[in-house]
């Protein structure tokens, strides 16, 4: 139990203060620019980074305004995943990862839902009320909105 305790904590640390961690705190060129997106029913417009991270570790599950909210994902290896995880959240993607298995094997959490695509991400997006995701800016239509990241 202690281990655990310990284990989550440091989790929490690195999580909170990792904006040291991904080395190109900036934008790509536009091209390669990867965006928060959203359902078009979400209400909020922008979301700090502190807040993003919270909703994609899954430490939030709700919207500021208390919408409940559903995080998607690409798989950990794909390059737009890293891409979004190191540029937006500021950690790597084993990090998240460790993060999503320690709540799903503690039973206090669940991991976001996966999919293996940017075109499967915009149609889940589109269809899913409260959803949250990352797309590739070529990859957007007028089926989401983009959620600025203050």
């Amino acid at each position: 139990m202690r281990r655990r305790v310990v284990m989550a904590i440091g989790l929490a640390l690195l999580l909170s203060v990792a904006p040291w961690v991904a080395a190109d705190q900036g934008d790509d060129d536009e091209a390669q620019a990867v965006l928060l997106v959203a359902h078009p029913d979400v209400t909020t417009q922008s979301l700090t980074r502190d807040t993003t991270r919270a909703l994609f570790a899954m430490r939030q599950r709700t919207w500021p305004n208390g919408q409940a909210a559903r995080i998607f994902v690409l798989p950990n290896r794909h390059p737009v995943h890293a891409r979004f995880v190191k540029q937006r959240l500021s950690v790597y993607p084993h990090q998240l990862q460790l993060a999503w298995d320690r709540a799903v094997f503690s039973g206090t959490g669940q991991a976001p839902e996966r999919v293996s695509t940017q075109a499967e991400m915009l149609e889940r997006i589109a269809d899913t009320p409260g959803a949250l995701g990352y797309l590739e800016r070529e990859k957007l239509d007028d089926r989401v909105q983009v959620i600025t990241m203050e």
